[in-house]
């Protein structure tokens, strides 16, 4: 392989619906071959012998549409200290899956053939179980499926009924043990899908599309195709594609002819070329349409559809990433995969509404942490334009809550730590590499195939074994993408001294290395290895000005990935600051021992890591406006500190800010210091309460963006003032509102589609008589109601330590806000939804559904 200041990626990437899902709140895919197997499954948290078999009696079990999480659902035997909501005290998981429970449950479906499929072959797929699941069909175990992220199917065709008899298909799913660092779910908690084809026909996910050469003025695009002949004879067919621009015109059309030998499965690769192409970028993420079809005797026996996009991309050490030739930095966000109050519900609405906010918060890129996310949020970054880190792994062959165990000198609980995905990874990596790439090498969006995250084996011989071993495995099936890897120095973590250097050997082994909170070493590393290109995998938000000024600076650098871009569940309170004695020996300088603070296993009741820009719901947090200042965006934002009491002092970790807010009501605290914090480029900042001047202080940006002042509070107003060279550039103001009086509703789209696949997330919002939210506002309970074909599918916040209910209709607000999330039942008409409070004046709001 060439050094990677050679290394260099033209490509044409293409995405392939049809294995993914249908497109938003469809009951189909387009190519009607493959429908939604989603309704009517029956469903027990509970582990009976025998019910795998087709006769077991299961008109007891509750009747649950998917995709579904049981870990979301209320636990039976609710104790106000112990056991709250979804959430257990004693839970095996605790801190790391926000005290969550997993256990072993059952699915069971019936389903019948019809008597005109009845030579088709059939194939079940699932987007994603977690976790460990085995498949019956009608008795007959079909397989196992231990990774609880990758999608995966099975040829049921053999184990069928004959059509018009009916069929049951049941999975089991095992989430036992400490298995996951963060909140996983349980369950088949992504969409389920059932293909029917002609015994010759495409394979399941059997389309690729490459370019060996794409410019703005041409284009030529590869399509291989896998065709399957199931017949004992051989099938002469005919395979035709047509390719339609994003305006509906068609601009290429080839056929060929070609005999499959019986009972094969090949490849045929052919070729269009056209002029003009419409490239495809996060600004303007034009798609193309493929339209293959499959004759015989001019009989159409197989018709698919795959959309894709055309654009190039390149990385080298001199001119960092470009998109189209046009270079461009890296903002980027790690995420986690949960939908915060439906769990890990992969609604595709859920999906949808997660990359807007994301966009709309200034992100270009996220890294799909540490697990391949789910198809239809891919389809999504293609459509919006959000460029993408397909990460497959958390772990290899050493179990990584061990570590964990190590760093927090919580041995006693590495006994269990076996229960991780290393338990099954040398047995299924190849198949793990598989079903991940060519699932998901057609999309547009994504750059990198990332084959690992703060592996504990980086620095030995296993693991560049392994690392050699998947980097061969992920290029046999996708050779037009950079691979890399996120790595973390574990011994200056746990020994002080730095074991960066002994992995080098691995790093020489991927295309991009990944970063882990470690800007300080780019540049240093890059005189001891001038052809690595580097970007930062995972960074502290507080540290946000540092990682970019060497994103600014240096060239072999593309980028960083804040750590997170949104909050999750579970690594409980990682971000959340803490009240402590002022003697409390951690102090409020982030060393191992406050570190430890943040890693105690008893974090109960907090559920939530609070790491992200954007909170549980959707909202901006502190660490978003200022990430806004440090981009550029926005020229000041300002927060005051909530006041610290007597005798106590605040520890935050490295990834937290501070506890503040946008709040200038203090009742109580008249006279008293407050503590403001401006974040801004501009060189001079004033701060006024009520007018008047109390303070000004000079910024230096290239040092630090905060302006810290202590000002005596007072209602009224107060006012951050920017100015450069005099002149104004920018000011915010932080008004002291009225007491709480109205609720306010509003809904982010107040027309949607009938099915279950879409949602309407409505905030609410505790304002005064003027209608300004109540930013303190943290205990208000608000009480729903609904009526019409709808449903209230989820209720959240963003305070990390309310472990109430998600499921019931009612919430407590936090600084001013909570959520409701609407789904219709399936049918058109209207949503009604009411919200109540004592004291407030209630509000309604109306969503209308149409059918699709």
């Amino acid at each position: 392989m060439k050094s990677a200041s050679y290394f260099a990626f033209i490509l044409l990437i293409s995405v392939f619906t049809l294995q993914s899902s249908c497109g938003t709140q469809g009951k189909a895919d387009r190519n009607q071959r493959t429908s939604l197997f989603d309704e009517g499954w029956r469903f027990i948290k509970d582990n009976p012998t025998g019910a795998e078999n087709p006769a077991f009696d299961d008109s007891q079990w509750r009747t649950v549409d998917l995709p579904h999480d049981w870990s979301i659902e209320d636990l039976p035997d609710q104790k106000e200290d112990s056991v709250v909501g979804p959430f257990s005290r004693s839970a095996v998981g605790s801190l790391g899956t926000g005290f969550t429970v997993g256990g072993t449950a059952w699915y069971r479906k019936s389903f019948t053939i019809d008597k005109a499929d009845r030579k088709k072959v059939a194939y079940l797929q699932f987007d994603g179980i977690y976790m460990n699941s085995d498949v019956w069909v009608n008795g007959k175990h079909v397989g196992n499926h231990p990774h609880g992220y990758t999608s995966f199917w099975y040829d049921i065709t053999s184990y069928l009924n004959p059509a018009g008899q009916p069929n049951v298909v049941a999975v089991q799913v095992k989430n036992e043990g400490r298995n996951s660092r963060w909140y996983s779910g349980s369950g088949i908690y992504r969409r389920t899908w059932l293909t029917l084809v002609n015994p010759t026909h495409i394979g399941m996910w059997g389309v690729y599309v490459t370019t060996p050469d794409v410019s703005e003025k041409s284009a030529d695009i590869d399509i291989t195709t896998t065709l399957t002949n199931k017949y004992e004879a051989d099938a002469p067919v005919t395979l035709q594609v047509q390719i339609i621009d994003p305006s509906g015109k068609s601009v290429g059309s080839t056929h060929n002819k070609i005999t499959l030998a019986p009972g094969s499965s090949s490849n045929f690769t052919q070729r269009i070329s056209f002029e003009n192409p419409s490239l495809w970028s996060t600004e303007n993420p034009n798609l193309y349409l493929a339209e293959l079809s499959v004759f015989v005797n001019n009989k159409t026996i197989d018709k698919l559809k795959t959309t894709f996009g055309i654009r190039s991309v390149r990385f080298d050490a001199v001119n960092g990433f470009t998109l189209n030739g046009k270079s461009m930095e890296l903002k980027g966000g790690c995420f986690h995969h949960d939908n915060g109050p439906l769990g890990s519900v992969a609604i595709d609405r859920a999906e949808e509404r997660k990359i807007e906010l994301l966009k709309n918060a200034g992100f270009n890129a996220i890294r799909c942490s540490h697990n391949p996310p789910s198809p239809y949020l891919l389809d999504v970054c293609d459509r919006m334009g959000m460029l993408v880190i397909d990460e497959l792994y958390d772990m290899w062959e050493k179990p990584k809550i061990a570590s964990i165990d190590q760093m927090s000198n919580n041995q006693g609980k590495s006994k269990v730590a076996a229960d991780d995905y290393s338990k099954f990874f040398k047995q299924s990596w190849q198949k793990d590499v598989q079903d991940f790439v060519v699932r998901d090498r057609n999309h547009p969006s994504i750059i990198m195939w990332s084959i690992g995250n703060e592996i504990p084996e980086a620095a030995d011989t296993s693991g560049l074994r392994i690392a050699s071993n998947l980097s061969k495995e992920v290029r046999k099936f996708d050779p037009t993408r950079a691979i890399t890897e996120a790595h973390v120095d574990f011994m200056s973590i746990l020994t002080g001294k730095s074991g960066w250097d002994k992995q080098a050997s691995h790093m020489a082994l991927l295309d991009i290395a990944g970063y882990n909170y470690s800007y300080m070493s780019y540049e240093q590393d890059h005189v001891k290895y001038p052809d690595r290109i580097i970007y930062g995998s995972e960074t502290f938000p507080p540290r946000s000005l540092e990682d970019w000024q060497m994103n600014e600076k240096l060239s072999h650098v593309i980028g960083n990935f804040k750590w997170t871009a949104m909050d999750y569940m579970g690594e409980s309170g990682f971000g959340y600051a803490r009240l402590m004695p002022e003697d409390t020996k951690a102090g409020k300088e982030m060393g191992m021992a406050a570190f430890m603070v943040f890693m105690n296993p008893d974090s109960w009741p907090i559920y939530n890591a609070f790491l992200g820009d954007l909170d549980l719901i959707g909202n901006p947090k502190p660490p978003s406006y200022f990430q806004h200042v440090v981009w550029g965006n926005k020229k000041v934002s300002m927060f005051v500190h909530r006041p610290i009491p007597e005798g106590m002092q605040e520890l935050t970790s490295m990834w937290g800010f501070p506890d503040e807010l946008k709040c200038w009501n203090w009742e109580g605290h008249e006279g008293e210091k407050m503590q403001v914090h401006v974040y801004t480029r501009s060189k001079l900042v004033k701060l006024e309460v009520n007018g008047k001047v109390l303070g000004e202080q000079v910024v230096d940006d290239t040092k630090s963006i905060t302006a810290t002042f202590e000002v005596p509070y007072q209602p009224g107003t107060l006012t951050a003032r920017c100015f450069d060279n005099g002149v104004e550039t920018a000011s915010e103001t932080i008004r002291t509102v009225g007491k709480p009086a109205v609720i306010k509703l509003t809904a982010d789209r107040s027309t949607i589609k009938a099915n279950r696949n879409d949602l309407s997330y409505i905030m609410v919002e505790v304002t005064d008589a003027e209608g300004n939210i109540i930013p303190y506002a943290d205990d208000t309970m608000i009480n729903f109601e609904i009526s019409g074909n709808g449903k209230i599918a989820g209720v959240g916040n963003g305070n990390p330590v309310d472990l109430t209910s998600m499921q019931q209709p009612r919430k407590k607000t936090w600084q001013g806000r909570c959520l409701a999330i609407v789904q219709p039942k399936g049918k058109a008409g209207k949503i009604v939804l009411t919200a109540k409070s004592d004291g407030l004046t209630e509000a309604t709001v109306e969503i209308v559904t149409l059918k699709d």
